[in-house]
């Protein structure tokens, strides 16, 4: 009996690097071990880079990296080294830079070809075993390498130099750009000449939903008065959630849609693009007061606390797009199916609604789930039904439905708890327990809160990037802590407890210590105490997430207006200028810097509450005030029977106390407070009027 071929990744914690230990190719995870063999066998190394639910990773594991041939030639001609994307994401960024450089496209798998010494010479993404799809054949690339190496190395070794020095060169801080409203206009103008009219969003396909270019419109839109703005927000969020990227049965949204109709998913689930679209949806609902809204959201959340939170608390990162090794094959019904499960009648109601026909809108003549081209007022009226009866019939068959797909294979689900994700959905879980009046969602932020602290804080107390099977691992990354910080600042304003704000200021504190560039201004990705690699990179473009720069930027200002403290705004505003010049180039691909800068140029308030923690009148207006939309306003609770703590970490508010005993609400903006308020109706009155 022939034993299962085991390779360096064997006692890996990455569920991406475990799903490589039994190829033949001798792969090794990133780290001196494969740098020393590829200088000693004088080789050169092949990156691939990836992350678990990666569906083109999965394509080529299963055509090259499962094959002898390509092992043969890896393993006589080069280093291989595996890295999971979402573990390593300094490494990541590094290498889709050079990929993105060299070939004007990224993505993954990324492959990349260097030198032992981690200088690329080769950069590229998919690629088949043999030539198709218009790509040269991994078998033959591999050859012409090997034989280049041998052949020419100098000139591969001269390319890899040019390649690190453009890599090093960072643009310095733009000391003369203007922070001004005009580079808000002009991403306004932006996104609505990009806009789709017919089905929403701001790209053709692939479509991805892009949540804070819709976080950024919404501000636009408050603070300008402007109907477009809203309009392509409501447009986008009703057609997400009327398409094929919204799971329908067991909720939750996928990475993006191949079309540009939200029709047909890459059916992956990303934790990081639920916990954004939570907050869109949510400030959406406190916009509009449309409960359509509301109820996605809770949806989201629903999902989440169903299928992504381990028993401790923590979330887990993401689901696969494949099971039973095809992609959507958990997710997709025929209509015969459909109708055996719910009866003839039912069924067709329910296939009609859901544009599930006999010839399929997917592969196999099998459906996803839509309803892009149909609304439940006008299908109620075409058979007969009133909208609420529609709506409780379709929901009785989608539980239904629910139940059967569960005891189907489920996608692979990879279970490791990033800081990064977590703080996000931690954030998400806060804002929506206090929009919509949930406890439990505040005891799930809370609960991953502590998670983070009991599971991913090194006995230094140095905060760590990774949690698997009992091991934390590599030192957290700017968006660790930035994420981190802008998730405390909402568990205070949904908890009140003053000790999350002190927690905030030790994040930025060290933050601070870890990331700031003291020459030029800004956040480095990774610490003065991580690995230095070929550079130092410092991101402000926002990708799949907001880049920590401008989450940082952000979190910074809303502390510094909670708290009064000067130096949380004065390195917000030094962090927004060290941008301006390279936002100034394409202000819609920055997004969340312009949500931070929007922050800093409108008139920034500061609501007042102060009372005792046992008094109804204070939780009836902290409610008040978190339901609203007022995203240039924090709120505080001044709690009189914790004046010690209060007066360490939020000193400013202590002297706004009770008026005769009674609670008090004050509104403060431009440094002046107005006189205090007493009783919820007339507390009301004065917020609507901001």
């Amino acid at each position: 009996m022939s034993t299962k071929h085991v390779n360096h990744l064997a006692n890996e914690k990455s569920p991406y690097l475990l799903q490589h230990a039994h190829n033949p190719i001798d792969w090794y995870p990133w780290g001196e071990e494969a740098f020393a063999k590829a200088k000693a066998e004088d080789k050169p190394i092949f990156l691939s880079i990836g992350y678990s639910t990666c569906h083109w990773c999965h394509v080529m594991e299963r055509e090259s990296f499962e094959d002898e041939a390509v092992a043969e030639i890896l393993n006589r001609h080069f280093v291989s080294i595996k890295v999971d994307r979402e573990e390593r994401p300094d490494v990541d960024h590094i290498y889709m830079e050079v990929c993105q450089a060299l070939t004007r496209s990224g993505g993954w798998p990324l492959t990349i070809i260097m030198t032992p010494d981690k200088k690329p010479f080769f950069a590229g993404t998919y690629f088949p075993k043999t030539s198709k799809y218009g790509r040269p054949g991994l078998i033959d690339l591999l050859k012409a390498i090997s034989q280049r190496w041998q052949e020419k190395r100098e000139d591969l070794i001269g390319f890899s130099d040019e390649i690190v020095e453009l890599l090093q060169h960072q643009e310095k801080a733009s000391v003369d750009a203007t922070l001004s409203k005009g580079l808000l206009d002009t991403a306004f103008e932006q996104l609505e000449r990009d806009f789709d009219p017919r089905y929403g969003g701001f790209s053709k396909a692939p479509k991805f939903p892009t949540p804070h270019n819709m976080l950024f419109l919404l501000r636009y839109w408050k603070h300008n008065n402007n109907a477009k703005a809203l309009e392509m927000v409501e447009k986008t969020l009703t057609a997400m959630r009327k398409g094929g990227i919204y799971d329908h049965l067991g909720y939750g949204f996928s990475r993006y849609s191949t079309d540009d109709k939200w029709l047909v998913p890459h059916f992956e689930k990303m934790l990081y693009d639920n916990a954004l679209l939570c907050h869109v949806y949510l400030e959406a609902y406190q916009c509009t007061g449309n409960k359509d809204y509301a109820k996605v959201a809770e949806q989201i959340l629903t999902y989440v606390m169903r299928d992504m939170t381990n028993a401790e608390g923590g979330f887990y990162s993401a689901e696969d797009a494949d099971s039973e090794g095809e992609e959507g094959k958990f997710y997709v019904f025929t209509r015969q199916q459909i109708l055996d499960l719910l009866g003839e009648k039912d069924g067709t109601l329910f296939a009609d609604f859901y544009d599930i026909t006999p010839q399929g809108n997917f592969e196999h003549g099998s459906s996803i789930l839509n309803y892009v081209d149909n609304d439940i007022e006008s299908y109620a009226a075409r058979v007969g039904l009133e909208a609420v009866d529609l709506t409780r019939k379709l929901e009785e068959c989608s539980a239904k439905l629910y139940r059967y797909r569960d005891k189907r294979v489920h996608p692979y689900k990879d279970d490791k708890v990033l800081t990064v994700w977590n703080a996000l959905m931690i954030s998400a879980f806060a804002k929506a327990a206090r929009v919509l009046d949930g406890a439990c969602y505040a005891e799930y932020a809370e609960r991953a809160f502590k998670f983070i602290k009991n599971k991913l804080i090194s006995k230094d107390c140095r905060l760590l990037a990774r949690y698997r099977d009992g091991e934390a691992a590599h030192l957290a990354y700017l968006d660790d802590y930035a994420f981190l910080l802008w998730a405390l600042i909402e568990l205070y304003e949904t908890i009140y407890s003053p000790l999350y704000i002190k927690w905030a200021q030790d994040v930025c504190q060290e933050m601070q210590r870890l990331f700031w560039d003291e020459k030029n201004g800004g956040f480095f990705f990774y610490g003065i105490d991580g690995e230095q690699l070929l550079t130092r990179p410092k991101e402000i473009y926002d990708g799949a997430i907001p880049s920590g720069n401008s989450v940082a930027a952000f979190a910074l200002l809303r502390l510094a207006n909670i708290t009064g403290k000067g130096q949380f705004q004065s390195l917000a505003e030094r962090l927004l200028q060290t941008f301006a010049g390279q936002v100034e180039k394409i202000p819609r691909a920055h997004t969340f810097y312009l949500i931070a800068l929007d922050y800093h140029l409108s008139a920034q308030r500061k609501i007042v509450i102060a009372g005792t923690g046992a008094s109804k009148d204070v939780w009836n207006m902290l409610s008040a005030a978190g339901k609203r939309f007022l995203p240039n306003t924090v709120t505080v609770f001044n709690d009189t029977s914790q004046a010690d703590i209060m007066r360490k970490v939020i000193p400013e508010v202590v002297d706004q106390l009770p008026v005769n005993g009674q609670t008090a609400a004050y509104i403060c903006e431009n440094f002046t407070c107005r006189p205090p308020i007493i009783g919820i109706e007339n507390f009301i009155k004065q917020i609507n009027k901001i």
